[in-house]
């Protein structure tokens, strides 16, 4: 009888399933990564024989306080609602047809308040509107 036992290999760690995961994922960062490239190339660009001749545009201005008033070119409007503005701004479009409108809303205002005016100005049929915003400060606070 053979009492002896017999010697196994000794238990060890398994490195090949760990380096191919770190090849993987290698491979992966490298094909992912973008670089940008900067080109350093001198262009001599251009010039006009004459300065361009600024047109200086005229904007029918729609302001929207932080409270929700409006003002059309600078004059206050004595309430919030839609007709009334639809009104105003059809007054001042019969001087000025071709003009575009310019609205500017203050970070504090309601976007309810905004789109309204959007909506007016939609229902008129203008279709030349910008947006603009008025922003706060940290000194505003």
């Amino acid at each position: 009888m053979n009492f002896r036992r017999r010697r196994d290999d000794e238990a060890g760690i398994n490195l090949t399933p760990l380096i191919d995961v770190v090849f993987l994922l290698l491979i992966f960062f490298m094909v992912s990564t973008t670089f940008e490239r900067h080109a350093d190339i001198q262009l001599q660009l251009p010039s006009a024989d004459r300065e361009p001749a600024l047109a200086e545009r005229a904007w029918v201005d729609i302001l929207i306080d932080a409270t929700g008033e409006y003002y059309v070119d600078g004059q206050e409007l004595v309430n919030r609602r839609p007709e009334t503005l639809e009104r105003m701004l059809e007054q001042v479009l019969r001087d000025r047809a071709g003009d575009p409108v310019l609205i500017r809303a203050d970070a504090a205002a309601s976007h309810q308040a905004v789109v309204t005016a959007l909506d007016v100005v939609g229902r008129l049929g203008i279709t030349a509107v910008s947006i603009a915003t008025i922003g706060r400060t940290a000194d505003d606070d």
